[in-house]
């Protein structure tokens, strides 16, 4: 109990940092002085930017939505909210707002390359015929990517019209911890979901696509995409542990790809809003803040269930919507 209170407490700290941040520095350049280039970077603090990596790097993996943190922490910090969707300049600058917490997951991806080299590398020797098991991890993470590109391609403007604002992460926030709950309480006592699945060895195609499907429930914002495709990996079978490593190698892919699309799309915005520096410094504070949580998530999730995020969930659920409510963000 008292590791999962420290753990809780470390989260809900990193949030409370995200709304210091608020008093502590401007949310735009136009509020530095003039000569102080040193404290920001073109509409966004360095301080802020370090932030904004901190929350990535912590969140992404753990199944509390990174998406969902990173967008209330900028909505917190007044970032890329500074206007109406009527105006192109507002707009622009909300693209940017997006496409940077997006972008930022590289250091995260970054990250679960290293930690897990040993598997990528077997998948590189598949893909030069010399490794079967490296081949069949591959076809595998493909055809449980295939669903999210596809639907992603097609439904990304209504998504971003629609679900990326603070209302719909905090309800995603409340049923997903909710979900979570009840999924434990199922498997402790004992009707189903026993978590005594198999390896990646067995996985098979149609067990990637399930999984692939389910992850599509993570383009709303706030459910989380390590969720779903946790939840969906012990669904199909796999064991807690085989679960947590398909998510996190299918991640490098949808991730990867999320990069990559808004990168293009709105990457000219988003270097005119906020410079390299607080982009890079962003990507270093992901990527070390994402290889402190993965191991600790492995770690944990080697002893432990979920329930712990499922708590979590709901309490940043109801302290947003606290937060909402009283017209404090």
């Amino acid at each position: 109990m008292t590791s999962n209170r420290r753990i809780i407490t470390a989260l809900l700290l990193t949030t409370l940092l995200c709304t210091l941040s608020v008093q502590s520095s401007p949310s735009a350049a136009t509020e530095e002085p003039p000569g102080d280039s040193g404290q920001a970077s073109k509409g966004m603090t360095y301080f802020q930017a370090a932030v904004l990596g901190i929350v990535e790097g912590v969140t992404e993996y753990l199944p509390v939505s990174s998406t969902g943190h990173l967008l209330l922490a900028q909505r917190i910090m007044g970032i890329g909210t500074d206007g109406d969707s009527s105006n192109p300049d507002s707009r622009s600058s909300k693209d940017a707002a997006d496409a940077y917490a997006i972008c930022i997951q590289a250091g995260a991806i970054i990250a679960v390359l290293g930690l897990y080299m040993k598997r990528v590398k077997l998948m590189l020797l598949g893909l030069l015929g010399r490794s079967p098991e490296g081949l069949r991890m591959v076809v595998n993470l493909v055809a449980a990517f295939m669903p999210a590109a596809a639907i992603g391609l097609v439904l990304h403007k209504a998504i971003k019209a629609y679900l990326f604002g603070p209302w719909p992460i905090v309800f995603a926030w409340f049923i997903g911890g909710l979900a979570i709950l009840w999924i434990e309480g199922v498997r402790r006592s004992g009707r189903s979901l026993q978590g005594r699945g198999t390896g990646l060895s067995t996985m098979n195609i149609r067990m990637a696509l399930i999984i692939g499907l389910i992850q599509c429930l993570a383009m709303w914002p706030g459910v989380s995409r390590s969720l779903a495709t946790i939840l969906g990996g012990i669904l199909v079978g796999l064991s807690t542990p085989a679960a947590v490593e398909f998510s996190f190698l299918l991640g490098v892919l949808t991730l990867g790809a999320a990069t990559v699309f808004d990168g293009l799309k709105h990457g000219r915005e988003m270097m005119e809003a906020f410079n390299t520096g607080a982009l890079l410094l962003g990507l270093v504070t992901a990527f070390l803040s994402a290889v402190i949580s993965v191991k600790w998530m492995v770690s944990y999730l080697n002893r432990h269930g979920l329930e712990i995020f499922g708590y979590y969930r709901v309490a940043v659920a109801l302290l947003a919507a606290t937060l909402l409510l009283g017209g404090w963000i």
